[in-house]
């Protein structure tokens, strides 16, 4: 099992930050295959913030669980832009949730290619009356766990960003 230590300070300002202002969290996962409701959960009285998680692995799972349209999947890719946005909306609709991250990439240590290299990592970040919004990182030659573990840092930044 990954060490996920380092990424408790950060999760427990997050739940306590969002239980504070009374606003609950939805996570859809694909590369990180719901390692961010983990850290979540792992604080106590994140019962409290965290709504509910989809881990959306599979391109079905996106398209059956959270609504992401199967041709946008077909027409951009699992690993984009388009797909993590549409992820991240899917689970705010499908949720009681006040925001959402979503999370795709290529985890490696294979499935890369030249335009979406192992490190690749598309988030999106949704909330109730806000514009949806965007990061890529590319966390470059890691490890699956270090990818995964740098994905979830990135995602709880984004999600305290989102509470302000």
């Amino acid at each position: 099992m990954t060490d996920l230590s380092p990424l408790m300070p950060a999760a427990e300002a997050l739940i306590s930050d969002f239980t504070r202002t009374g606003r609950m969290i939805a996570t859809a996962e694909s590369c990180t295959g719901g390692l961010i409701a983990a850290v979540l959960t792992e604080v106590p009285g994140s019962s409290a913030v965290v709504e509910r998680g989809f881990v959306t692995y599979s391109n079905e799972a996106k398209a059956e669980a959270i609504a992401v349209p199967a041709e946008l999947i077909a027409d951009k890719g699992a690993v984009s832009r388009e797909v993590a946005m549409a992820m991240a909306e899917g689970a705010l609709a499908a949720s009681r949730a006040d925001v959402a991250v979503a999370v795709t990439g290529v985890a490696g240590p294979g499935g890369g290619s030249p335009e979406k290299p192992v490190g690749l990592v598309h988030f999106g970040f949704a909330a109730k009356g806000r514009p949806t919004t965007h990061e890529e990182h590319r966390f470059g030659d890691l490890t699956r766990a270090e990818i995964r573990l740098a994905t979830v840092a990135v995602a709880l930044a984004g999600l305290s960003k989102l509470n302000e």
